[in-house]
This record gives structure tokens, C-alpha cells and sequence, in this order.
């Protein structure tokens, strides 16, 4: 007969997205990852396969945290003035409680950048595209530049992006606002 689970899978892969969050994929042990979910290691491998199982599903779950976010800049209808606030929001969020600084999709676009595992660079490059994507409709508002144009400041605004998520880690607040301010200089 088999043991029924004495845990919810969604919170210990929160609690496991976490600590990714924190310290990058390489980094995090199985140790690490069987204390702070508070399972051992046969039910982390009889759940979700490997750590890599756990990343994969803590990717999801990160998606999921920052969904909200996303759902606010996609139904936004005022052009650039929807990125910069999606800036803002992107730091924010990183304040909240129980959250880490920066952004975990970058973190690991960064550390996997030379990875050949095509799963974890497939979700990535998806959310990275997505981004992309969200950043031309909303250069398009109100815009009569050529679309040469504005994919270069999407392209502009994505790499800002990873570079605000590195900084939010280590800087200021005052230096972030400055940051995010001089960005939308240039759009």
C-alpha cells in the first residue's frame, strides 16, 4: 500500500523556488533543497524526478508568483509609460515578503546561458520572447517610429531588464529609481 504524501506539493516547491531564487540552480544542493522543503530526499525523487524536476517545477512556480505583474502590463493601454510602471512593479515585487531580490528567469537565462539542457533554456527563451513581445505592443501605442525602430528598443528594453534585475540585488533604491528613470530616457 503506498504512503500518502504528508506534504502539499505546491508549497514545498514554493519553499524549493525560493531558495533557487536565491542561490542559482549550481549552487543549490540536495541537501539544501531537502531542509528548507522540509522532505527527504526519496520523496523529492519520488515526486519530481531530481533537483532538476524540482528547478523545472519551481520555474512554473515563479511564473505563477510574478503572474499577477504580467496580467497588469498586458491589459495596460498608455505605450511606455506601461513599461516604466512594469519596471517599478518587476523591484517591488522583489520587496514583498518571503521574496528574493532580482529575478529568478534571469537569474537562470544568465547561469544557463551556456547550458545544453533544452527544456530549462525552451521555458526561458519563452518568457524572455514573451517579454519581447509585450514590450513591442506597447512601443507601438501612440508610436508612429518605424518597426525597425521599436524592435531595437524592445530588444533595448529586455537587456535594461536583466541589467535592473542584477542591480535591484545590490542596489539602492535611490540608485534602482535613477536606474529605471535614465532607462526611459532613451525611449
Amino acid at each position: 500500500m503506498a504512503r500518502k504524501k504528508e506534504y502539499r506539493e505546491e508549497e514545498v516547491i514554493d519553499k524549493a523556488m525560493r531558495l533557487f531564487w536565491r542561490n542559482g540552480y549550481e549552487r543549490t544542493s540536495m541537501q539544501m533543497l531537502e531542509k528548507v522543503m522540509g522532505i527527504n530526499k526519496f520523496s523529492i525523487y519520488s515526486s519530481f524526478g531530481s533537483k532538476r524536476g524540482v528547478f523545472l517545477q519551481s520555474l512554473n512556480c515563479y511564473q505563477s508568483t510574478v503572474g499577477a505583474m504580467f496580467e497588469k502590463f498586458k491589459k495596460a493601454s498608455n505605450g511606455v509609460e506601461d513599461i516604466k510602471q512594469f519596471f517599478y512593479d518587476s523591484v517591488a515585487i522583489c520587496a514583498e515578503e518571503g521574496n528574493v531580490k532580482g529575478c529568478l528567469l534571469t537569474n537562470t537565462y544568465n547561469e544557463f546561458s551556456e547550458s545544453d539542457d533544452p527544456e530549462i533554456k525552451t521555458q526561458v527563451m519563452a518568457f524572455m520572447d514573451n517579454l519581447k513581445l509585450l514590450f513591442l505592443e506597447k512601443l507601438r501605442i501612440g508610436s508612429n517610429k518605424e518597426e525597425s525602430l521599436l524592435l531595437k528598443q524592445a530588444n533595448f528594453l529586455v537587456i535594461a531588464k536583466h541589467g535592473l534585475a542584477a542591480a535591484s540585488r545590490v542596489n539602492s533604491r535611490e540608485e534602482i529609481e535613477d536606474y529605471i528613470e535614465m532607462t526611459f530616457t532613451k525611449i
